[in-house]
C-alpha cells in the first residue's frame, strides 16, 4: 500500500509539486499554531493559522491577522521560512540541501525541478538551481543591508536589522507581508526615496524570472540576450511605466491617496503602486481609497503579474506578450505569429490562451462563490480575488472581514495561482497520451 501511494506521489512532477507544497502549508499551519508562535495573551483559530500559512507559502501576503501585532518573533521566521521556501520553491531548497549532503539528485527530482522552474528541458538544471539559490540569497543580502541601514534612523539597531531581513526577504520574494503593524503596510515611507526605489527595485529583480537574471549576468560575455529575456524584460517596463502613468493620472486629485502629495512624491508613489499589483502587495497608500478605475487598473496588473520562473504569480508577462502579437497578427490576416522577428510556435500561442483562459475561468469562479459568500460590493470581491490568484497580497478591506467559506475560498485561490493552472490540472488528470485518430476537419463562424 505505502508503495503504490509513494508511486502514486512520484509519478507525475505536477502531482509530487502539489502534494509537497500542501504538505509544506499544513506543516507551517501546526507551527503557528503554536503558542510560542503568538505574542502574549493571542489565541489563533486553525482556518486562521491555515490561511496565514498558505498565504506566506504561496507568497501572497493576504492577512487576517495583523502579522506585526500579533505573531511573537518565533512566529514572524516561520513566516519568514515559509515565505523563503514559497518563494525559491520547495524542489530547489530541497536540493540544495542534497547537493549540501553531497547526495546525487535522481532523475525524477530533476524532473520535479523543471516543471518547479517552468523550463522546457532538464539540460542544466542543477547548475540553474544553483544559480538561482546564489541569486535570490545575494539580493536579499543586499537588500536586508540597506533596508537595516535605513531603518536604523528610526529605530534601534537590533530592531532594524530584523526588520531589514525580514522585509529584504519578503518584498524580494513579492511576498508583501510587513512588520510595521495595524495593516498599514509600509505607508510610513510613502514619501521616502530610499525605501520606495529599493522596494521596486526588489520587485523588479524577484518578479523578472531568475532564467532573466542569469541572462543579465552573462550579457557580459554573450552579448545578446535571449528572446524569452527581451520580451519579459520590455513588457516589464513598458508595464511599469505606463502603469505608473495611468495611476498618476487617475489618482492625482484624489485627497485620499495622491492628493495631498507633492508631485515627486506622487510620482514615486505612482511608480510603486505600478510595480507592486504585479505580485508583490507592499503599499504605500490606502488601496480601498482608490477610485476604482484606478482599482480595476490594478486587476488588470495583477492578472498578468510577472515573468515565468520568478518568485510571483498571474498569467505571466510572456503569455500577455504573446496574446498581443497573435492579436495584431490576426488583425493584419497573417499566419504567422512574430515576435521581436521570431517565429513562435503555434503551440506556443495555444498554451498561451489557454493558461488565460483557464485562469480568467478560475478568477470569475472565485470572484462569483466570494460574491455569495461575503458582504461586499462586486470591484472590492473582484479585487480580492485577483489578488489572491495572481499571489499578490493587496486588499481593498475584505481580507479581514472574510468568513471562514470566503478564507477557505481564497485559500485556495491562492494555492492555484502559485501552483499555476496548468500544474494542477495536471496533477490530478489523466496522463498524456497521442491520439490514434484524427477528426474530420469542421468549420465554424468566429466573431
Amino acid at each position: 500500500m505505502f508503495k503504490k501511494v509513494r508511486g502514486w506521489f512520484v509519478a507525475s512532477p505536477p502531482r509530487a509539486l502539489t502534494i509537497g507544497l500542501f504538505v509544506i502549508i499544513v506543516i507551517g499551519t501546526v507551527l503557528l499554531k503554536l503558542p510560542v508562535s503568538l505574542k502574549e495573551g493571542q489565541s489563533i483559530r486553525w482556518i486562521d493559522a491555515f490561511f496565514t500559512s498558505a498565504s506566506a507559502t504561496c507568497v501572497t501576503g493576504l492577512v487576517v491577522v495583523d502579522t506585526g501585532t500579533f505573531f511573537s518573533a518565533f512566529g514572524h521566521w516561520v513566516i519568514l521560512v515559509l515565505v523563503q521556501i514559497g518563494g525559491l520553491g520547495f524542489m530547489t531548497m530541497g536540493t540544495l540541501f542534497a547537493i549540501f549532503l553531497r547526495r546525487k539528485v535522481s532523475l525524477k527530482e530533476r524532473l520535479i525541478l523543471q516543471e518547479s522552474l517552468n523550463q522546457n528541458n532538464l539540460e542544466g538544471i542543477i547548475k540553474l538551481v544553483l544559480r538561482v539559490i546564489y541569486y535570490a540569497l545575494t539580493i536579499e543580502l543586499i537588500g536586508s543591508v540597506l533596508f537595516t541601514l535605513r531603518f536604523m534612523a528610526d529605530m534601534n539597531p537590533g530592531k532594524a536589522l530584523y526588520y531589514g531581513i525580514f522585509h529584504g526577504v519578503s518584498i524580494f520574494n513579492n511576498a508583501g507581508f510587513d512588520l510595521f503593524g495595524d495593516y498599514r503596510s509600509m505607508s510610513d515611507y510613502i514619501s521616502d526615496p530610499f525605501v520606495n526605489i529599493l522596494s521596486i527595485l526588489l520587485i523588479i529583480l524577484g518578479g523578472l524570472g531568475f532564467v532573466v537574471l542569469a541572462d543579465l549576468v552573462e550579457f557580459r560575455h554573450k552579448r545578446r540576450l535571449s528572446l524569452h529575456s527581451k520580451v519579459a524584460i520590455y513588457t516589464t517596463l513598458l508595464l511599469f511605466v505606463g502603469g505608473a502613468a495611468v495611476i498618476l493620472l487617475f489618482e492625482y486629485t484624489n485627497e485620499n491617496t495622491l492628493g495631498p502629495l507633492g508631485l515627486g512624491d506622487k510620482i514615486i508613489a505612482s511608480f510603486l503602486h505600478s510595480m507592486t499589483p504585479r505580485s508583490a502587495g507592499i503599499s504605500t497608500i490606502d488601496v480601498s481609497s482608490l477610485r476604482q478605475a484606478t482599482q480595476f487598473l490594478l486587476v488588470i496588473l495583477m492578472f498578468i503579474g510577472v515573468s515565468p520562473g520568478s518568485t510571483g504569480g498571474g498569467i505571466k508577462t510572456t503569455t500577455f506578450a504573446v496574446l498581443i502579437v497573435s492579436v495584431i497578427a490576426v488583425i493584419r490576416g497573417r499566419e504567422d505569429v512574430v515576435l521581436l522577428r521570431y517565429r513562435l510556435e503555434r503551440e506556443r500561442v495555444y498554451k498561451a490562451i489557454t493558461v488565460t483562459l483557464f485562469s480568467f475561468i478560475i478568477v470569475v469562479i472565485g470572484t462569483m462563490l466570494l460574491s455569495v459568500t461575503e458582504n461586499h460590493t462586486f470591484m472590492v470581491v473582484l479585487f480580492e480575488a485577483t489578488s489572491a490568484f495572481a499571489t499578490v497580497g493587496l486588499s481593498a478591506g475584505l481580507t479581514q472581514e472574510l468568513t471562514d467559506i470566503g478564507k477557505l475560498i481564497v485559500i485556495f485561490l491562492m494555492f492555484m495561482g502559485r501552483l499555476g493552472p496548468f500544474t494542477l490540472f495536471y496533477a490530478v488528470g489523466p496522463k498524456k497520451g497521442r491520439s490514434l485518430y484524427r477528426h474530420a476537419e469542421g468549420k465554424i463562424i468566429i466573431g
